[in-house]
């Protein structure tokens, strides 16, 4: 069955307002010319879709059932359509990153890529570092670790060594290392960081028991506010240094992986995929 687009275009809009004179002014037409077009699909289903009430309108069991598809495949219409720009297709790029990463050292540079890239359409999403890029519909995820994801192409970026880090009163009463012992130290989900940068710094870690955080950013916060001693990437918490938010009490740092640029092995290559992974990558060498 052949059906008129603008047929059906009067239909979705009247079933959104329940009003043929709200669907005119959005259309721009006459409430008798979306009135026709309604009646004309009407005829062509052999079925009414709305019942005419003296103060409105009412979808029928089989408008009620027509309009969810309708909607959808307008909005689905007018996403592709906006993907057009200037005469270019904008192609849509789906980045997940780790929320340190794309705070402290993505989003200052993501003006620059889109003024240098205007046919790419960045999504961007942030994790805890737990990512499932085919389930999510990802072209790359940014992470933290190893590097050895099973199906995952994995590209170094960046590293990001750890150390303590704290308000300029706590750190006023830290002479050494070993002045961390008493403090309350703030955690992440990574049991083994603090140890290490005990062990790099040359003394035996105490019992930890502070709180524990699922990201670096939430961790930073708390420790600004003075409640206790975080270990966190220096690097990507710059911004706080400078300002003097926090303060890096001691030079010692551990390294316990890096962030990567990581997409399925499966997945190919598309124009913007490529033309953003030479800029990250660019960028993070000249970090």
């Amino acid at each position: 069955m052949t059906l008129p687009l603008n047929a059906l275009r009067a239909f979705e809009v009247a079933a959104r307002h329940l009003s043929f004179t709200r669907a005119a002014e959005e259309l721009f037409v006459t409430q008798n010319a979306v009135s026709a077009q309604v009646k004309n699909l009407e005829q062509r289903l052999g079925v009414p879709l709305f019942r005419r009430l003296p103060r409105g309108l009412a979808l029928t069991d089989e408008g009620q059932a027509l309009l969810p598809l309708l909607r959808d495949s307008f909005e689905r219409i007018a996403a592709v359509l906006g993907q057009f720009d200037g005469g270019r297709h904008r192609e849509v790029l789906t980045v997940a990153a780790v929320g340190t990463f794309a705070v402290g050292w993505l989003l200052p540079r993501l003006e620059a890529f889109r003024r240098d890239h205007p046919f790419v359409d960045l999504r961007l999403l942030t994790n805890n570092n737990r990512v499932d890029l085919a389930g999510e519909g990802l072209d790359f995820a940014i992470r933290f670790g190893d590097g050895a994801w099973h199906g995952t192409e994995a590209e170094p970026l960046l590293d990001a060594p750890l150390s303590p880090v704290c308000t300029p009163t706590i750190a006023a009463r830290l002479r050494r290392p070993g002045d961390l012992r008493p403090e309350t130290l703030l955690r992440s989900y990574r049991a083994d960081e603090w140890p290490r940068w005990f062990d790099a710094a040359g003394c035996a870690p105490p019992v930890l028991r502070g709180p524990v955080f699922d990201s670096s950013i939430t961790m930073a916060a708390a420790a600004a506010m003075g409640a206790g001693i975080a270990l966190l990437p220096v690097a990507l918490f710059a911004d706080d240094l400078r300002r003097e938010r926090l303060v890096q009490p001691f030079a010692v740092d551990v390294s316990i992986g890096r962030y990567w640029l990581t997409r399925l092995k499966s997945r190919a290559p598309t124009a913007a995929m490529r033309e953003f992974r030479t800029w990250v990558r660019g960028q993070a060498g000249a970090a």
